[in-house]
């Protein structure tokens, strides 16, 4: 996500002004900072001009956006440990910003002096008046916890911190018509198998564009999914009609290392590329609903779902450790609420 930020004068105030390209997303993300305006005229989004808006945003000074010495060598040794017990990359990249804004937070305080009255300051004055998210707080809570467990010269009583409630919400369906829209939009071959192949298969963006040729097994009509969410392989269904596009596919793109390559033979296909080529496909459609790559794979649960497959079977197809992740695909599946005849009805 692209943004520029300057400080600016707004009615004699100081502000922060921001810029980026029209995006729902980060159209949210900005409007739960308290005072966010829009500025019609300059076309940028300002913001109050506090220390945490310019930590936000990189614009405080060097000392002030880096923990202390005692914290960056802490946060060096968080990382080193991360790596040894081999989370994934992007656990490592989350993890460990968390944590440097933690540190950054309390970088006049000794790490050992740090209580778990802190940690609900922490939450109280910066999570809770940021308005971050529940979920971006229950991202911060598992960082701190698991540094804290890592290390021995400590006040904090790890069990004792608290996770935010969960927001119980339902996730994004798309309709089988919607579905056949968007992955006929395009007539580029790759862009239309990937699209198609998320759907068809449940995957999450990431493992789709980790598959390799020999991953497609197309004499037992599978896929095998490596090292997915949590390290762990699974392999879920191939259809027959996706497997003659594969085929067509790869007769004429012949992938070298990736499935789907970028512009270099042998380079993975970017996240970013993959996004554009769903945003074009919804222009395409005509569809305005904020959808997402994700939204392919709810609506991949809930269309099995609907079509009598077992709950049992979709977790293992997802991939899910718990069933109860699965069963929230039973509350947005409309096959029984359509066989519910309304009151009004009788009027």
């Amino acid at each position: 996500m692209k943004w520029k930020a300057t400080l600016v004068k707004y009615r004699d105030a100081d502000r922060i002004a921001v810029e980026f390209e029209k995006d729902p997303e980060l159209i949210r993300r900005i409007k739960l900072i308290h005072d966010a305006r829009w500025n019609p005229a300059k076309k940028y989004w300002h913001i109050p001009d506090t220390s945490e808006n310019r930590a936000r945003f990189r614009l405080v000074q060097k000392e002030d956006t880096e923990p202390s010495a005692e914290g960056q060598e802490q946060l060096r040794q968080f990382i080193r440990w991360l790596s040894a017990k081999r989370y994934s990359s992007n656990t490592i990249k989350t993890y460990s910003e968390s944590l440097r804004l933690f540190l950054i937070y309390f970088r006049m305080k000794a790490v050992s002096e740090i209580t778990n009255a802190d940690v609900m300051d922490f939450n109280h004055d910066y999570i809770l008046k940021n308005r971050f998210s529940a979920s971006y707080q229950n991202q911060f809570t598992s960082a701190i916890k698991l540094y804290f467990r890592t290390i021995r010269n400590t006040n904090i009583e790890v069990d004792k911190i608290e996770r935010p409630k969960k927001n119980k919400m339902l996730p994004n369906v798309l309709s089988k018509e919607e579905v056949k829209l968007i992955l006929e939009a395009h007539a580029n071959l790759k862009h239309k198998t990937m699209l198609s192949l998320i759907y068809s298969c449940g995957l999450r963006c990431s493992e789709l564009l980790q598959l390799r040729p020999g991953d497609i097994d197309s004499k037992r009509n599978i896929v095998f999914i490596k090292e997915a969410k949590g390290k762990k392989d699974r392999i879920t269904s191939l259809s027959p009609k996706i497997l003659v596009l594969l085929r067509t596919y790869y007769a004429l793109y012949k992938p070298k290392t990736y499935l789907f390559e970028g512009k270099e033979r042998g380079s993975m296909y970017s996240a970013k590329s993959l996004q554009s080529v769903l945003k074009q496909a919804l222009e395409k459609a005509r569809i305005k609903k904020p959808v997402t790559l994700h939204w392919l794979r709810h609506s991949y649960a809930t269309h099995l779902l609907e079509s009598g497959t077992d709950l049992r079977y979709i977790q293992e197809l997802l991939g899910h450790n718990s069933s109860r992740t699965t069963e929230i695909y039973t509350h947005v599946s409309t096959k029984n609420l359509q066989q519910i005849k309304s009151p009004f009805d009788d009027l």
